[in-house]
């Protein structure tokens, strides 16, 4: 199959999700990755503000904001950019998704671990996005820990790389955690 076949078929096997199974497997996503000790260490997390078809995240950046230095990327053009996590500065950016406002940018480079959304992974930690290139671009730039996460269904046997596709070290599915670096 080629990215779009496989981003159609990964939208299909969305939609049929209930809002109680969407919740479920985030929770079990994220609290996997909590109980990690490469969580304990990081201080400062990228994480994604979620968008309906993705895992929910509203509840994690509430909480693990407590404990953890949270940041949340923003469109700017091309690329995105990284700023602190602050509720209450949060608008509706591009793609409707809720993004954080100011000047406050941050370097790539102090973030520890990123949260990465997809389409889909295989178990060599390749992905497929959106299409628009945006996370390639901005993992490029990083040497945080890279955690992609998904439904189990997100989870397939191959998918053909390119040279500017970056993947991810972890990947993380209600019934999965597979580290890639090992490979």
């Amino acid at each position: 199959m080629n990215k779009k076949e496989i981003r159609q078929e990964i939208k299909q096997l969305k939609d049929c999700l209930t809002d109680n199974e969407k919740r479920q497997s985030a929770n079990r996503v994220f609290k996997k990755i909590t109980e990690t000790e490469l969580f304990h260490r990081a201080h400062n997390i990228l994480l994604y503000n979620s968008l309906s078809d993705e895992l929910f995240t509203k509840d994690v950046i509430h909480e693990w904001c407590k404990f953890k230095n949270i940041f949340l990327p923003r469109v700017n053009g091309d690329n995105l950019e990284i700023l602190p996590y602050d509720a209450n500065s949060l608008e509706k950016g591009s793609f409707n998704i809720y993004e954080p406002m100011g000047e406050n940018t941050c370097d790539i480079s102090i973030i520890d671990m990123i949260i990465v959304p997809a389409i889909a992974y295989d178990r060599n930690g390749n992905r497929i996005g959106r299409g628009k290139g945006y996370y390639d671009r901005l993992l490029q730039k990083a040497s945080a820990l890279k955690i992609g996460v998904g439904y189990d269904f997100q989870l397939i046997p191959h998918i053909d790389s390119e040279p500017h596709d970056i993947p991810v070290d972890i990947i993380v599915t209600p019934n999965n955690f597979i580290n890639c670096r090992k490979k």
